[in-house]
């Protein structure tokens, strides 16, 4: 079957279209007729040797962990009736970049008809992410939600789903077209990370009390920067790091402010609770009350040019595989 591996650890050329054998469905398991695929940037970093205490993957290796498509052939212990449902899962950090991939049954969320395989893809991660946030941070009616990195696929899900939750949201994105997309998507105010004063024009706009919560996914010392816009007994979730790593919060400072830390490993979920949520996410999409932007397509055999759209900051939204 065809495939997209990375022969190595580097940059976006590394990953290289090939021929691989199909892969044998086990017990407890699908195999999916995979038609799109999520790409999200920790998979670049990944590609390119960070993280390997985290990601103990070894080139060559097929990325890929989240896919949209067809179950084709069920194993033992699955119900049949799994064969030639439309269906989202989340496989690890490895085999989606492929024709057909092995996810297990209970990973499994249906997808709602008139919700295309390239938007089921694009919330299969971000949209799933995304609701385990605002439910850890416990984003209420009223509250002022600062996000940092509004115009990702996880920040634009992150503004819709806010702003339904009755939150005043206040969106922090970079240059001209990625802060109108952020406006576009209900932010109540929006501020551009170009300008040099934005932590300025960022505390304008939450006025004294602050953010009652600070959603960062951009990490580093923008991240560190935004720490200090939360609100006395606020909560900060740092949950992004494409900067290269988290923001470095000093943990006294935030018990000195009675700020509640939370990070990516409070986003965790098993199987089960991934394919629950992701499911919630696909329904909120069919309803018309959840968007995911999506700023490019490409072939599967141009996976090395959507890492590379992704890496650039050129996109707009998600990059999403077809295949």
């Amino acid at each position: 079957m065809r495939a997209t591996q990375a022969i190595a650890f580097g940059g976006p050329e590394v990953l290289v279209p090939v021929e691989v054998p199909e892969p044998v469905v086990g017990p407890g398991q699908v195999l999916v007729a995979v038609a799109a695929v999520d790409t999200i940037y920790v998979e670049t970093q990944v590609r390119s040797g960070w993280g390997r205490a985290f990601f103990p993957v070894v080139p060559p290796y097929v990325p890929g962990g989240g896919i949209a498509g067809t179950v084709r052939s069920t194993g033992e212990g699955v119900d049949p009736a799994w064969t030639g449902r439309r269906v989202v899962a989340s496989i690890g950090s490895t085999g989606g970049y492929a024709e057909l991939a092995v996810a297990r049954a209970e990973a499994l969320a249906v997808v709602p008809d008139g919700v295309s395989f390239t938007d089921a893809a694009a919330l299969v991660h971000d949209g799933v992410t995304a609701a385990r946030l605002l439910a850890t941070t416990a984003v209420g009616p009223g509250e002022q939600v600062l996000i940092v990195g509004a115009s990702g696929g996880m920040g634009t899900v992150l503004v819709q789903l806010a702003k339904a939750a009755g939150a005043r949201v206040i969106g922090v994105a970079r240059g001209d077209r990625k802060t109108a997309l952020v406006r576009e998507l209900g932010a109540d105010v929006v501020v551009d990370a170009a300008g040099p004063d934005w932590v300025e024009r960022a505390r304008e706009a939450l006025g004294r009390a602050g953010a009652d919560v600070v959603l960062d996914g951009v990490g580093g010392e923008v991240g560190l920067a935004a720490f200090a816009l939360v609100a006395q007994g606020g909560r900060f979730s740092a949950h992004g790091a494409p900067t290269g790593g988290f923001a470095q919060v000093d943990p006294a400072d935030a018990a000195a402010r009675g700020v509640r830390l939370l990070g990516i490993g409070d986003v965790q979920l098993t199987a089960p609770e991934h394919a629950e949520l992701a499911g919630q996410a696909l329904r909120t999409a069919a309803e018309g009350a959840l968007r995911p932007v999506i700023g490019g397509t490409f072939p599967l055999e141009r996976a090395a040019s959507a890492h590379q759209a992704i890496e650039s900051r050129e996109l707009v939204g998600k990059a999403v595989l077809t295949v």
